[in-house]
Parts: C-alpha cells; sequence; structure tokens
C-alpha cells in the first residue's frame, strides 16, 4: 500500500491539512520507488506556447485588449490588463475553471513564457478585480472583436453566411442578480444567446431567464447582417434556428432586408391535419415495409396574428414509436427534402459548439453575485473557444484531430510534460520524449508559423 511521510500539520475545525513530502509507493525488483514535489521547473502545460503562437497569429487579446479600457492608476499597476487577458484566456483553453488555480499557476515557467513574463503572474485577487471591473460597454466592444477576427478569417469574400442562433440554460446556485427560476429547465439560471456560423463564435449573450427565448435575436441579426454587408455587399445571409425563433416580425424584418431564413415552426391544431395525407401515407408504407417512412411536402399556412402567409416544410414521419411530424418555416425554394436534411438539421452541429463552450470551456461558471462579471466570464469562456477553435482550423485541417472537440485538443495538444531552462539568453522548452503526438504537434506548430 501507498505511505505518506508528512512533516506538517495544522488542525483546523474542519480537517487536518497536511503538507506532503514524500509519496513512497510499493518496491519495484527490491527498487524503492518515492515521489515528491520537488522535481523544480517542471509543466504539465507545454501546450501552453501553441496558444500563444494563435493569439499572435491572430492579433486577438492585443486587440481585447485595445478595446478594454483600463481604468487603473498607471503609477500603480504591476500586471498589464493584457497579461491578465491572457493568463484567464490562456487558462480556460487549458482546463482551469477556478481563480484560485492561478495562485500556484503562475509560477509555473511556461505559463509565464507564454505570457511573456519574468517573473510571478498574478494572482486570484487581481484577476477577480478584472472581472469586477467589467460592465456593458466591456461586453460591447469584446463581442465587436469577435465579430471582426471572424470577417478576418476569410480571404475573400464568402458567397453564402448560415447564422445559427439558439439559447441555452446556464444553471445557477446562488443568489445572482437576474437569475430565475425557468419551468421548462426546472431549476434556477440564465438563458444565454449564441450565434454561430459554422464553427465560428460570433455571439454569446448573457440574458436573464424569465424572457422569450428569441429575445433580441432580432436586434443582434440586424447588427450582424449590416456589419457583414457592409464587408461583403453581395453575400447571402441564412438565417438558422429551432422554434423558438419562429417570429414572424422577424422574418417579415428577413424578407424585407433580403435575409432568407429557415426556421422551426411548433405543431399545432391548424397545421398538423394539414400533413394528413403525407402521414397516412407514411403509415401504410411503415405497415408495409417494417422500416422508418418520411414524406416531404410544400404547405402554406398563416397564423390569425401574422401579417400573411408563409411556406411551410411539412415532415411526415412514422416510425416503431408512432407518428412524428416536423415542420419548418423557410424563405428558400427547392426541393423540400434537401432544404430540410441539408439545411435545417445541421443546425444541430451548433448543439456540440455550444457542448463545448458549456463543459469544456466553463461558459456556466457564471457565479459572481453581480450580472457584468458574469457576462465577462462568459465572454472569456467564448474567447478561449475562439483560440482553440483557430487552432483547429488553422493547423488541424488533414489531421486525425481536425474535428476533434476542444477537451480531446486539450489532452493531446497542450497537456504536455516540460521541463522548462531558462537564463539571461535562452529559454528551453523541453517537452516529454514520450509524446505520442509529435507528428501533430509539428505540423501545427509550422502551420501557426506560415503568413
Amino acid at each position: 500500500m501507498l505511505a505518506l511521510v508528512t512533516t506538517t500539520h495544522k488542525k483546523t475545525s474542519l480537517m487536518t491539512n497536511c503538507t506532503k513530502e514524500l509519496f513512497k509507493y510499493p518496491a519495484f525488483d527490491r527498487r524503492k520507488i518515492e515521489a515528491s514535489f520537488t522535481g523544480g521547473d517542471v509543466s504539465s502545460d507545454g501546450g501552453v506556447m501553441l496558444l500563444r503562437q494563435a493569439d499572435k497569429r491572430l492579433g486577438f487579446v492585443q486587440a481585447l485588449d485595445a478595446a478594454m479600457k483600463d481604468t487603473r492608476d498607471p503609477n500603480l499597476i504591476t500586471h498589464e490588463q493584457k497579461d491578465l487577458l491572457k493568463q484567464r484566456i490562456y487558462g480556460l483553453a487549458l482546463g482551469y475553471e477556478d481563480l484560485n488555480d492561478h495562485d500556484t499557476l503562475r509560477k509555473d515557467l511556461a505559463w509565464q513564457t507564454a505570457i511573456e513574463r519574468d517573473e510571478e503572474l498574478a494572482s486570484s485577487p487581481t484577476l477577480c478585480r478584472l472581472e469586477a471591473r467589467s460592465d456593458r460597454t466591456t461586453a460591447v466592444e469584446m463581442t465587436k472583436i469577435f465579430v471582426e477576427q471572424f470577417i478576418a478569417s476569410f480571404k475573400q469574400a464568402p458567397d453564402e453566411l448560415i447564422l445559427d442562433f439558439d439559447a441555452t440554460d446556464d444553471r445557477v446556485h446562488g443568489r445572482q442578480e437576474n437569475r430565475f427560476f425557468h419551468g421548462y429547465y426546472g431549476g434556477f439560471c440564465f438563458l444565454p444567446l449564441y450565434v454561430f456560423c459554422g464553427d465560428q463564435l460570433l455571439v454569446s449573450y448573457l440574458r436573464p431567464s424569465n424572457i422569450d427565448a428569441a429575445q433580441h435575436s432580432w436586434a443582434i441579426l440586424s447588427l450582424l447582417t449590416k456589419r457583414f454587408r457592409q464587408e461583403w455587399p453581395q453575400v447571402k445571409i441564412i438565417f438558422r434556428g429551432d422554434s423558438g425563433f419562429c417570429r414572424w416580425k422577424m422574418l417579415r424584418w428577413c424578407e424585407k432586408n433580403s435575409v432568407d431564413y429557415v426556421v422551426g415552426i411548433a405543431r399545432n391544431a391548424r397545421l398538423q391535419p394539414l400533413l394528413e395525407p403525407q402521414l397516412l401515407q407514411a403509415k401504410t408504407e411503415f405497415e408495409s415495409t417494417g422500416e422508418k417512412s418520411r414524406r416531404f411536402t410544400w404547405l402554406s399556412y398563416k397564423a390569425d396574428s401574422w401579417d400573411k402567409g408563409r411556406c411551410v416544410i411539412g415532415k411526415a414521419e412514422y416510425t416503431s414509436q408512432g407518428s412524428n411530424p416536423r415542420f419548418v418555416i423557410t424563405s428558400l425554394r427547392g426541393d423540400a427534402q434537401k432544404i430540410y436534411d441539408n439545411l435545417y438539421c445541421k443546425r444541430g452541429e451548433m448543439e456540440n459548439r455550444i457542448k463545448e463552450q458549456q463543459l469544456g470551456l466553463f461558459a456556466d461558471r457564471t457565479s459572481c453575485h453581480e450580472w457584468w462579471p458574469n457576462q465577462f466570464r462568459l465572454l472569456l469562456s467564448s474567447a478561449a473557444y475562439l483560440l482553440v477553435e483557430a487552432i483547429r482550423r488553422l493547423g488541424l485541417h488533414g489531421t486525425e484531430l481536425a474535428h476533434a472537440q476542444v477537451e480531446t485538443i486539450r489532452l493531446k495538444l497542450f497537456k504536455i510534460g516540460t521541463v522548462i531552462l531558462r537564463n539571461t539568453r535562452r529559454i528551453q522548452i523541453l517537452m516529454s520524449s514520450a509524446f505520442p503526438y509529435q507528428g501533430i504537434f509539428s505540423h501545427l506548430f509550422c502551420a501557426l508559423n506560415s503568413s
């Protein structure tokens, strides 16, 4: 069994706090096995330098720093704002969700090298003060940088942009400002709104949960459309969302501004009968073959509150579980099944991107009491996502990690055992010789260094 040798014991009211010095494992081949945290300047985050390289390639944190006003007294500043931003964004990308983690990480020489400092980095109280002074202006300016980074990622004007809108729950467990109980999600939460174009994040907007899921999406779509049309006048823009975004005034705005849409619409007592002939055909075919049957058709539908009728794709599906009708309202024309399968259904990929945000980059770590620090935390998580996504987009195409999620990229490329040797003339970062992804690492490094 493992034995632990300790020399210091400080009793508290709750538990014994031990200073661990030596771990003795069972012997192997008559040799003692002993371990201790005395290895010196060793890091488990050798891949942090890839984040630095991607950041420099994009000019990302520099742009965020320039967009954010630093209200501190210049004569009292020890840690520059850009360094604080790097520390938090790189930290989230590396899997460190808590500010307290930085109280020890600040001493890591690999981190200090990545952030370009020769001394200890900021402590958790300093990083906490960065969050505390965030406000609405900070959130707006950071979002503008996200959009400008997206625009800069294109070498030539795109023919088409599909903007995916979706809301999700962000559970809270304290008494944060603007937290409300949400019946659908069954708990107290926020209701952030995300906008993606492909894998690239455009907007992460924290909202209270006592609102319509589509609230403010119209204004955001309008701002994005104007900015993209300013850059690319001829680009085709498609607004895509689930039934929570089916609002006729928003659809009317799309029609007036040459924005196409493909949006889910909830089944109801008037839509369902319009699809009955196709549902009957699907049921008959299923009973004959025993296999799932689907039928697609175009329908014309107008709710009483709408200004006019609009075209709806009806999907009549019958399986062993019974009928499963679905409806999508769209301004597009063509083959109904192709629009449904090849365009509308692909919006589900956005849920994987949100999962990366929530689970892999701790976007739901909104535990501050005040509202704007929580929005700032969401944006920091989004910045970390954009940095890792840039690594995936710029340097991992053609590799086995081309479509890997954030957590996989972190595990396989960032978490590298590293020895750091530093003197006045050189910093050597010596990564493990047994690292299994050296080929991909080399490919990525070269890609991030190319112009």
